[in-house]
Parts: structure tokens; C-alpha cells; sequence
């Protein structure tokens, strides 16, 4: 990894969270949990993967249309974190699926 991929990470990450930064608030407070259960027990590519880009375009319509968070995501976050977790390529990979 050179200084320029670094660089780029950093300006992804900025990008990324300014994404959160703009989700109303009770959208921000949930995806904050979600992020930090994911990088407890989340796949090794979490950062480089779809997964949470994937929580802010799903955050993004919801608010959109008007849902709460908890209507998109359930009463049991967790519950729902594990189940991206279970879809995502790296989970597969060390199950042995395909």
C-alpha cells in the first residue's frame, strides 16, 4: 500500500462519513451502533467492502421516503448487523460458500 492509496482511503473515509454526517439524527445514532458492533464482529474487509456504504444508500432512501430507522432495521440491531455480516463475501468465504 503506497502514500497515494492512502491518501484516497482517507478521502473515501471523509466522503463516507460526510454521507453519515448528513442522515437525520436518529438514522446517525443507529448507524454509529452499527458501525461499532461491525468492527467488533464484522468481516476483515469491512472498510474496504459494500457493507457500510450499503447502510448509508439504504439509510439514504429510507430517510428519503419518510421511514424511521427502526421500521428499515428492526427493533434488534444486532440481529440485523449479524445478517449483513452472513451476506457479505468475506462471512462466505470462510464458511466455505460460495
Amino acid at each position: 500500500m503506497g502514500i497515494q492509496d492512502i491518501i484516497d482511503g482517507k478521502r473515501q473515509w471523509r466522503a463516507h462519513m460526510a454521507r453519515v454526517k448528513a442522515l437525520p439524527p436518529d438514522y446517525r445514532i443507529v448507524y454509529r451502533e452499527m458501525q461499532g458492533y461491525l468492527f467488533k464482529v464484522g468481516p476483515v474487509d469491512l472498510l474496504d467492502g459494500p457493507v457500510l456504504s450499503g447502510i448509508v444508500d439504504f439509510f439514504e432512501e429510507g430517510a428519503a421516503e419518510g421511514k424511521g430507522v427502526l421500521e428499515l432495521v428492526g427493533d434488534d440491531v444486532a440481529a440485523f448487523c449479524d445478517g449483513l455480516i452472513e451476506a457479505s463475501p468475506a462471512h462466505r468465504e470462510s464458511v466455505g460458500e460460495k
